[in-house]
C-alpha cells in the first residue's frame, strides 16, 4: 500500500462541483482584484476566528511581514520568536530591518519557553511572535502578560492552526494581530497561496489595507511605500467554499490523529501531546524516534511517505549565521530536529492507512532492533 504524506487530489474530489462552480463565478465576473469574493471571505474568516477584522494578503509570510510594517517595527529594533519554526517567520523579522531574538521551546508543547522569552527581553524587543506548530497554540496567557508588562506588540504565528483553539478563543484572536496562511496543504488550504491577517485593533487593520495594496487608502493616493501582497480573487472564492467545511475536516484530524495515539501507544515512539489548555487540530502529526533517518527510510520502501518539519533549525542555517547562535545554542529545538518525524495525517487520509502506517513504523523499529543486536553481537 502507498500512502502519500499529502492527497490534495482527494480533497478536490470531494468537493469538485462547488469549487468549479466558485471559480467560474469569478472568471465570469471580470473581477480579479479585490472583488466580491475577497471582501465577503475577510468577513467570513474574520467572524470564524471571533475577530472584528481580516485583511486577505498573498502568502503567510507577507501576512508576517506586513503585520510587523503595521505594528512600527524596524531597523534597530528585536523581535522574539521561537526557534523551532519554519524560517518564514524569521524572514519576516528581517524583512522588516529587525533583529531575530530566538528562544527555546517547551519540551512537551514544541512552542516557545515563556521563561526564556522573559529573559530575551531587552530595551530594543518591540514584539513577541509565538507559533502556533503543528496545530496547536503556545501557552498564550503568560506571553500576553509579559507582552503588557513591557508594552510589545504580540504577533501569532497561526500559519499552522486555522481553528485551533486556547482556552475556548481561536488562534489568531489572542494577540495584537495573528496571521495565517493559505498554503494548499495547510487545514485551511487555497489552490495556490494566500494569507490573512486579523485583528480587533481598528487603527492596525487600516494600516494593513493600505500596506497590502500600493500604501493607497484610495486609488492613486500613495500615503507610505506599499506593496502588492492581495489576496486573490479566486483564491479567496475557493477558501469561502473550504471555510465552510474546516471544523468537520478538523475533527477528522483529530480523530485520526488519536487512532495512531491508540495504534502507537506501545512503542517507543513518543507521541505528540494535546496541552490542557488547548485545542490541537493537527496540521501535522510528529512524532519523535530514535534512529529517525533509519525509520524514515524503512518506511519509504514500505511506500509510506514521511516529512521532517523541520530537519535543520533556523539558527543553523546559513543565512542566520550572523546572529552568532551557533550549535547548542537551542538544545532542546537542537536535539528534537534529530528525531521528529511527520507521518501522513489529512481529513481524507484513510482508516486502514493509518493502521498501516503504524503497522509499518512498528515493523521497522522492531527490524531496527534487531539489526543492533546483530551488529552488537
Amino acid at each position: 500500500m502507498r500512502v502519500p504524506f499529502d492527497a490534495l487530489e482527494r480533497q478536490y474530489s470531494k468537493i469538485a462541483d462547488e469549487l468549479d462552480r466558485a471559480i467560474k463565478g469569478v472568471l465570469s465576473s471580470g473581477r480579479y482584484i479585490l472583488g466580491e469574493n475577497v471582501a465577503k471571505f475577510e468577513e467570513e474568516f474574520a467572524r470564524y476566528c471571533g475577530t472584528k477584522h481580516a485583511v486577505g494578503i498573498s502568502s503567510g509570510t507577507a501576512a508576517l511581514h506586513l503585520a510587523l510594517l503595521a505594528c512600527g517595527v524596524g531597523p534597530g529594533d528585536e523581535v522574539i520568536t521561537a526557534a523551532n519554526t519554519y524560517i518564514a517567520t524569521i524572514f519576516a523579522i528581517s524583512y522588516v530591518g529587525a533583529k531575530p531574538v530566538l528562544v527555546d521551546i517547551d519540551p512537551e508543547s514544541y512552542t516557545l519557553d515563556v521563561a526564556q522569552v522573559e529573559r530575551a527581553i531587552t530595551e530594543r524587543t518591540r514584539a513577541i511572535i509565538p507559533v502556533h506548530l503543528y496545530g496547536q497554540c503556545a501557552d498564550m496567557d503568560p506571553i500576553l502578560e509579559l507582552a503588557k508588562s513591557h508594552k510589545l506588540r504580540v504577533i501569532e504565528d497561526a500559519a499552522q492552526a486555522h481553528g485551533a483553539e486556547y482556552k475556548g478563543r481561536k488562534a489568531g484572536s489572542l494577540g495584537d494581530l495573528g496571521c495565517f496562511s493559505f498554503y494548499p496543504s495547510k487545514n485551511l488550504g487555497a489552490c495556490g497561496d494566500g494569507g490573512a491577517v486579523v485583528t480587533n485593533d481598528e487603527e492596525l487593520y487600516q494600516k494593513l489595507r493600505i500596506y497590502r495594496y500600493m500604501g493607497q487608502p484610495r486609488k492613486h493616493l500613495h500615503m507610505v511605500i506599499g506593496y502588492q501582497e492581495r489576496l486573490d480573487e479566486l483564491q479567496a472564492a475557493i477558501l469561502r467554499v473550504k471555510l465552510r467545511y474546516l471544523d468537520r475536516w478538523n475533527e477528522e484530524r483529530r480523530r485520526l490523529a488519536a487512532l495512531y495515539n491508540q495504534l502507537l501507544a506501545d512503542t517507543e515512539v513518543l507521541l505528540p501531546k494535546e496541552q490542557p489548555y488547548g485545542r490541537h487540530v493537527y496540521h501535522l502529526y510528529v512524532i519523535r524516534v530514535r534512529r529517525r533517518d533509519a525509520v524514515k527510510a524503512r518506511l519509504a520502501e514500505a511506500g509510506i511517505e514521511t516529512q521532517i518539519h523541520y530537519p535543520t533549525p533556523a539558527h543553523l542555517q546559513p543565512a542566520y549565521a550572523d546572529l552568532g547562535y551557533g550549535k547548542g545554542s537551542f538544545p532542546i529545538t537542537e536535539r528534537y530536529s534529530g528525531e521528529i518525524l511527520s507521518l501522513p495525517l489529512y481529513p481524507e487520509l484513510k482508516e486502514e492507512e493509518v493502521r498501516e502506517i503504524a503497522r509499518e513504523l512498528k515493523r521497522a523499529l522492531e527490524r531496527l532492533e534487531l539489526e543492533g543486536v546483530a551488529h552488537a553481537a
